[in-house]
């Protein structure tokens, strides 16, 4: 899997930084103090952990989403099959949601325990030819191990989140005045929140378009994919989903962004521009062809 290296690289550069700002942001809160810093690193961990380990049980809930059978969806459980077997990867377990908005994700902490969504909206829109191709890109998220990725990148921007907040209303530690510990909590609480927010979004994108080009060569059909998401585009925004907490803490595992543009700006979407993305696959076809 081409990007997987890579993924893997970016993982261990977002666990440093969360440290790390973890670490900042308990010694503007506490000081020196040993012990606070190393509650502070260990409430980071446990929560990169927990966003990991349960990270498809959120996912599905949040969407409400009911596992299927082979009975209930055979078309997509033939693809799913097919293109796990070419991959050499286990068969992810499979969901519906009962949602009229036409998207799906896929979550899970490795290939073995992953889970693939699709909106009730989305079986409707799509030929299975585009749904094979939409089912293409969500597998490599699981091959390319994403679900880590943006967990990491997730527990990353809640954290440092908080922890700004926590500066500007708890305060420092006995050395503050030395520090100047009042304009550093003003700053983390200001930028803090905004860097981490600008990390997540780099992530979500560039790991969309990876899946796009992976998502392609398995299936061996771009021009699949690219269809797919150009109906995924007009089909979001004629039936969106509500922009409720839930739903947005699980928009960036989505294919496509859930929400309306003036509920998201596209300079903060966690998905980059589709014409972007369709215009990647088509020249992709275009090679293939060649």
């Amino acid at each position: 899997m081409p990007h997987r290296h890579y993924n893997g690289l970016k993982t261990a550069l977002l666990f440093g930084l969360l440290g790390a700002v973890v670490l900042g942001a308990s010694y503007l809160l506490f000081g020196r103090s040993l012990a606070a810093l190393t509650i502070g690193l260990a409430i980071a961990l446990l929560v990169n952990l927990g966003s990991f380990w349960f990270s498809d049980t959120v996912a599905i809930k949040a969407m409400r989403a009911y596992p299927v059978t082979e009975a209930e969806q055979p078309a997509m459980h033939r693809i799913v099959r097919e293109l796990s077997a070419r991959a050499g990867q286990p068969m992810p377990a499979l969901f519906v949601s009962p949602t009229a908005s036409p998207n799906a994700f896929a979550t899970g902490r490795s290939p073995k325990h992953a889970a693939v969504c699709c909106t009730e909206g989305i079986l409707e829109l799509l030929s299975e030819r585009e749904l094979r191709g939409v089912l293409g890109h969500e597998l490599m998220h699981v091959y390319n191990r994403d679900i880590l990725t943006s967990s990491v990148a997730a527990a990353l921007s809640s954290v440092i989140t908080y922890l700004a907040y926590g500066a500007m209303f708890l305060g420092g530690g006995n050395d503050r005045e030395e520090r100047g510990g009042g304009f550093g909590a003003l700053l983390l609480l200001i930028l803090g929140p905004l860097a981490a927010g600008v990390v997540q979004l780099a992530i979500s994108r560039t790991r969309e378009y990876d899946a796009d080009e992976d998502g392609a060569a398995l299936t061996g059909d771009p021009v699949a994919l690219a269809s797919a998401l150009r109906k995924l585009e007009a089909g979001t925004q004629q039936l969106p989903l509500p922009p409720e907490p839930r739903l947005q803490s699980t928009s960036h595992l989505m294919i496509a962004n859930p929400f309306r543009a003036q509920d998201v700006g596209q300079l903060f979407s966690t998905h980059p521009p589709m014409r972007e993305r369709i215009a990647r696959l088509e020249s992709m076809a275009a090679g293939i062809r060649r």
